[in-house]
């Protein structure tokens, strides 16, 4: 991988990019009975990302097996896969695409898309912080990135719930989306 530099940063090569799955992790965060935080993860993705000549221009897209959520209790990542959030038998994939770079700021960049959940589309501002520029031990350049976001998981048919009798309800309706990643040249 070549680099160039564009406003000071210096970036990858105009060319595509896929994510590396052992080096990437795409988390959340939803609040528990009003009081606490849960976090979890998704095992098993793919994606990639094309820059474009003028970085501004570039484009993401993001696939993910549902049924790879993962917060560490068995029972309750059983209850997310089910008919009651995911439905992930019904619908195996979430997935965003992204649309247009919205704006950037020295190397944070503003990128719009779709997030897709339960078949249900949704544009959505992803905050994106570019790391940087390395190689690992083995001689290949990677780059990498911090995403973060904020969904209303209502907006995506994942309306289950439970009120608690202290008032208030056992899952917050906010989801913080959180991915540290890194990307390599496409094969």
């Amino acid at each position: 991988m070549t680099t160039r530099t564009w406003e000071s940063l210096t970036i990858p090569a105009a060319g595509t990019y896929n994510l590396d799955a052992a080096h990437t992790t795409i988390g959340f965060v939803v609040k528990h009975m009003m009081v606490s935080k849960v976090r979890g993860h998704f095992g098993t993705f793919s994606g990639s990302v094309t820059i474009a000549e003028n970085p501004l221009e570039s484009a993401a897209e993001l696939t993910i097996q549902a049924d790879s959520i993962s917060t560490g209790v068995p029972d309750r990542d059983g209850h997310l896969r089910s008919d009651d959030f995911l439905a992930a038998d019904k619908f195996p994939n979430i997935t965003f695409k992204s649309t247009r770079v919205v704006g950037h700021s020295g190397d944070e960049f503003v990128v719009a898309g779709n997030l897709t959940i339960r078949d249900v589309t949704k544009e959505v501002e992803l905050a994106v912080e570019y790391g940087g520029v390395g190689t690992n031990p083995w001689g290949q350049e990677v780059w990498g990135f911090s995403i973060k976001t904020e969904i209303d998981r209502e907006e995506f048919g994942l309306t289950w719930n439970q009120a608690l009798e202290t008032g208030g309800v056992l899952v917050g309706k906010k989801i913080k989306i959180e991915i540290e990643g890194e990307a390599n040249p496409a094969a």
